[in-house]
């Protein structure tokens, strides 16, 4: 497959640094967009009333970034104008109020943007290899794959 210049720009990352909104952002960003839409997921303190300590992530690195490509090619024939797209997703043992993904979407208009940001938040937790591991309060954890996680507002 060939990449078009737009394309070679997109950013795919799974790392073990904490993640930047900044960054994310300015990778997104082109002189073509009228909008840049962020999705920034972060640890909370509790999974369904029962208090959380800290998650620990795991990912089978290869596949996950394959994931994030499809994702990328996916929105492009969907929404074609699309400019840039971003997603970096941490590992590793993050606490509360740590940012565990970020995906960024530019386009030249907000509801594309939108809807593309959305389109791949939603795909990366249901396709990626990514495994999330909840530490409880009470000492007890739980493995779960971020794609079995229910959907919430």
């Amino acid at each position: 497959m060939v990449l078009s210049a737009t394309q070679s720009v997109d950013s795919f990352r799974i790392t073990f640094a904490p993640l930047s909104l900044d960054e994310a952002y300015a990778l997104a960003n082109d002189s073509a967009n009228g909008a840049v839409v962020v999705m920034s997921g972060m640890v909370r303190d509790n999974t369904d009333g029962k208090p959380v300590v800290s998650l620990e992530y795991q990912a089978y690195e290869p596949m996950a970034l394959e994931v994030f490509k499809q994702i990328a090619t996916q929105i492009r024939a969907t929404w074609p104008q699309v400019t840039r797209v971003v997603i970096h997703h941490r590992t590793g043992q993050l606490t509360v109020g740590e940012i565990s993904v970020l995906v960024a979407v530019g386009c030249p208009h907000r509801g594309e943007a939108f809807a593309a940001c959305q389109y791949a938040i939603d795909t990366l937790k249901h396709n990626a290899p990514i495994w999330k591991k909840e530490h409880w309060s009470d000492g007890s954890t739980s493995w779960v794959s971020i794609g079995s996680c229910e959907e919430e507002d």
